[in-house]
């Protein structure tokens, strides 16, 4: 186990496996690094991976109060572990803070998302937070696709 520390000075434990292009590896909420494993050793047959414990998960610490920009840097940190770039792979929750990311955080020099989290009936409601929730994943999801787009193969 390695550790990097993000920028307000929470300890973010992570493994590193295989070697080749960086890929950063963010679980959903209800995983840890353990979890991921599998899919973290299937990637490192291609590229170095860093499988982490998100904040308040496993080994890794945790400050309060959460907030997703927290997460976002705790990405950041680890990417520039990586050399400053890197790939990213996000699964359920995951793969939102990912997408959130790669629309306002850190380089991210491609980006895959495995079952990420939607809301579907959000556009529906025109009365409260839902529609504004909505209305901002939908704005994350075409910024990171334009930043991405150009990176895509």
């Amino acid at each position: 186990m390695d550790e990097v520390t993000s920028s307000d000075g929470t300890p973010i434990a992570f493994d590193r496996l295989g070697d080749g292009p960086p890929v950063v590896v963010v679980c959903g909420a209800m995983c840890d690094r353990a979890l991921m494993r599998p899919t973290a050793e299937e990637l490192a047959k291609h590229f170095t991976v860093f499988n982490y414990d998100r904040r308040g998960r496993g080994d890794s610490g945790d400050t309060a109060p959460y907030a997703v920009e927290r997460e976002i840097e705790d990405i950041g940190a680890l990417i520039a572990q990586a050399g400053g770039r890197a790939s990213v792979y996000g699964h359920s929750s995951g793969a939102g803070l990912a997408l959130h990311a790669a629309a306002h955080g850190p380089p991210i020099a491609k980006l895959a998302l495995h079952d990420p989290p939607t809301l579907p009936m959000a556009t529906r409601r025109r009365d409260g937070p839902r529609e504004s929730t909505a209305r901002t994943s939908r704005q994350s999801w075409q910024k990171a696709a334009g930043a991405t787009r150009s990176n895509c193969s």
